[in-house]
């Protein structure tokens, strides 16, 4: 009888050598005339334990990291397929704290399971919420989204249930379920991690979206700097094809975008699906109503569609019981930047960014003094020290002066330098602007410019007036988010960190 191990194929965990060990553990359990089934999954999101290695005991799976090439001969020498003793043991996964304490329902299989083995899919639950959705009416089914109170988790925290009940009441011919799957903020990872982790679970909310807004055909938006998420969802569509999920009530297919960080704003992505320049529409119409080639279109983010099939399995109370005040449900969060235990997590609404980086992230990887905390990604708010009882939900941090987004948070030391921080949202601004509106493309220039000459101690005053007035025109006329929010991580750095734009002046060289 074989022993099954599992090995991430995760691109997090490939990149530091996961395919390598999985080949040196195929060769050693050969060369000793061993039986063993290499599984091959998503990352269970610890990522400093990757490369982690599970073994299926009699006890349950026992979890070995990090694991290197040269650790494998050791490993099996200990007994490793045993689940033994051994220094890079981390005991039953089960028991593993930093899962423990998480409450994982989107990414509940991710790293547990094949992520293209639809089996093993249905078997872990999977296709009970499309089952349910096809046992009771469209209404019953927003219903249910109502009362779970899921709001986008690609970051505008729109309620989901408006947006569906908005593209099912819309009269057209044909609808498109949209998924965004352009993850370009910095520091994240959950939608790559999901879609290379347990795309069916993807596939399957967004074929009750489908039935519920009445859609036949779907998109899956992917940047090109995810081949292996590209890959996997690719694979999983032609695997549900097969099982019939897939045809032609209701068929998917990728498309793959260039990289331009503006197209993860869904009317630019929109304008890049249908082969046009991603630049972003005006809004209205809304994509409820006119989409996807001018037709009522349901767009989501990776996140908010994979929660559907949970909501719809377990009932949306048993979702909206957790989480607070408006903001229900759980969050995948992604910690990064300079911390000891970077990964991802999922948690109810509602810990603290203390609690985060401390007790879960283990504060810096440094050692160093904690500085700053960007929550959001590029176009996030800056969180000094002082703010980081802030709890991890909608309401809390736009009350803090910041966004949620998707989840992203990356950890400073004290080593880092504000104002270049600042200069980079500007230059980032301008570098990404799609061009369309004047605010976001010559505004975000003329933002960095002014910032280099305070720095320089060139009229600071006057340049810090023009600064402000610059923050204020790009968040009341900027034609999208990327202009309209690139005053958040500029503005919390100049009220939280006013020191490293003011420099002290160089004293001349003594003659």
């Amino acid at each position: 009888m074989s022993v099954r191990v599992y090995i991430p194929a995760d691109a997090a965990a490939k990149s530091i050598g996961a395919d390598a060990v999985a080949a040196a553990v195929r060769d050693e359990a050969m060369r000793l005339g061993l039986a063993i089934e290499i599984v091959r999954t998503g990352s269970r999101g610890l990522l400093w334990l990757e490369p982690m290695v599970e073994i299926e005991t009699a006890r349950g799976r026992v979890a070995y990291g990090v694991v290197r090439v040269s650790d494998v001969a050791n490993l099996f020498a200990a007994g490793f397929l045993d689940g033994a003793e051994h220094p890079l043991s981390l005991g039953l996964v089960d028991d593993i704290l930093y899962l423990r304490a998480q409450t994982r329902l989107t990414f509940a299989r991710v790293g547990v399971n094949d992520p293209l083995s639809f089996e093993a899919y249905v078997a872990s639950g999977g296709m009970m919420g499309l089952a349910r959705a096809q046992a009771i009416s469209t209404d019953a089914i927003l219903d249910e989204m109502t009362i779970s109170g899921l709001r986008g988790r690609g970051g505008a925290g729109f309620p989901a249930a408006i947006k569906w009940r908005t593209v099912r009441d819309a009269q057209s011919a044909r609808k498109y379920v949209v998924i965004n799957a352009d993850e370009g903020d910095s520091g994240t990872f959950a939608d790559r991690m999901l879609m290379e982790g347990d795309p069916f679970l993807i596939i399957e909310g967004m074929a009750i979206g489908a039935l519920a807004v009445g859609a036949d055909r779907g998109v899956i938006y992917i940047r090109s700097e995810y081949p292996h998420a590209i890959h996997v969802m690719n694979e999983a569509l032609r695997i549900a094809r097969r099982e019939k999920l897939l045809g032609a009530h209701f068929d998917v297919e990728v498309r793959v975008g260039a990289g331009a960080y503006v197209c993860g704003e869904e009317t630019a992505l929109l304008e890049s699906i249908e082969g046009k320049r991603g630049q972003v529409r005006a809004k209205p119409p809304l994509p409820a109503h006119r989409g996807l080639f001018g037709r009522p279109t349901l767009v989501h983010n990776v996140l908010t569609i994979a929660a559907a099939p949970t909501i719809l399995a377990n009932g949306g109370k048993a979702y909206g019981d957790l989480g607070v005040g408006r903001s229900r449900g759980t969050k995948p969060v992604q910690l990064a930047g300079n911390v000891k235990r970077g990964g991802l997590y999922e948690l109810p609404f509602g810990v603290t960014l203390r609690e985060l980086v401390y007790d879960i992230g283990g504060g810096t990887a440094s050692g160093r003094p904690l500085r700053a905390v960007q929550v959001g990604g590029p176009l996030g708010a800056y969180f000094p020290e002082h703010l980081l009882d802030t709890p991890l939900d909608y309401e809390a941090m736009a009350k803090a002066g910041g966004l949620l987004g998707h989840g992203g948070v990356v950890v400073f030391d004290d080593g880092v330098d504000m104002a270049r921080q600042a200069r980079f949202a500007f230059e980032f601004c301008a570098t990404e602007s799609c061009g369309k509106c004047t605010p976001c493309r010559i505004g975000s220039t003329r933002g960095a410019e002014t910032l280099d000459k305070i720095v320089a101690g060139v009229e600071v005053e006057k340049n810090m007036a023009l600064v402000d007035d610059l923050l204020t025109l790009m968040t009341d006329a900027s034609l999208c988010a990327l202009g309209g929010l690139t005053p958040l991580p500029v503005g919390s750095a100049l009220k939280h960190f006013p020191e490293d734009f003011i420099r002290a002046p160089k004293c001349a060289a003594a003659e």
